[in-house]
């Protein structure tokens, strides 16, 4: 029995349910939405640009009746695509003079990111979103229902639950566009490439390719 306990998958100490259509279903029931966001050059801004931005933000906030969070993921850029991609193009240069400079640039480049740590960093909010229930879902277990009918009950009811959590994320993507921030809702392969990345952070400077 001991032997069993320590085999279990960490995966369980993991709060995500499953990912369907964008949608983050969480173990508990509820749902999450994500918002990928552009950035702005804060400091470059003028102090009435500085000023409207500010107010703008605030009431964006004060518009709302739930809830959000907002995540900074900051990791390693990886450049040895694209100094591969330069050593490639190195090759088909015409004349000598253009590939010596095309080598010195790489070896700039390989120079540059040896020394200097080079981050990226992406913004997201993440809405969320708690499915009401609804009185024949809270008795349902006590009526016999054939599978089909359970798993199309099931569906009607995620869509549903769906529809209520865009609304949401549209709402949140049209307050920020007052600030000057475009927000695009991420997809499923989008939202695992998140969570892997989230909870493998030993990994942020690989490339990672999922299917959803």
């Amino acid at each position: 029995m001991a032997t069993k306990q320590a085999a279990s998958p960490t995966q369980q100490f993991v709060p995500v349910k499953e990912i369907r259509n964008g949608v983050i279903i969480l173990k508990d029931g509820g749902y999450r939405g994500i918002l990928m966001c552009s950035s702005i050059n804060f400091g470059l801004k003028s102090a009435d640009e500085q000023h409207a931005i500010t107010l703008g933000f605030q009431n964006f906030l004060n518009t709302l009746d739930f809830s959000i969070q907002i995540l900074v993921n900051s990791r390693k850029m990886d450049l040895r695509p694209y100094i591969s991609l330069l050593e490639t193009k190195a090759a088909d240069q015409r004349t000598e003079l253009m590939r010596i400079q095309l080598r010195e640039y790489i070896e700039f480049v390989r120079s540059f990111a040896d020394q200097a740590n080079i981050m990226t960093k992406s913004f997201y909010v993440i809405v969320p979103y708690a499915p009401h229930v609804s009185a024949t879902k809270a008795v349902g277990f006590l009526q016999k229902k054939n599978v089909a009918a359970e798993k199309a009950a099931a569906q009607t009811s995620f869509e549903q639950d769906r529809a209520q959590l865009e609304q949401r994320l549209s709402l949140v993507a049209g307050g920020l566009a007052g600030t000057g921030v475009r927000a695009v809702p991420l997809g499923t392969e989008e939202v695992i490439e998140l969570l892997y990345r989230s909870f493998n952070p030993g990994e942020l400077e690989n490339p990672i390719h999922l299917d959803a």
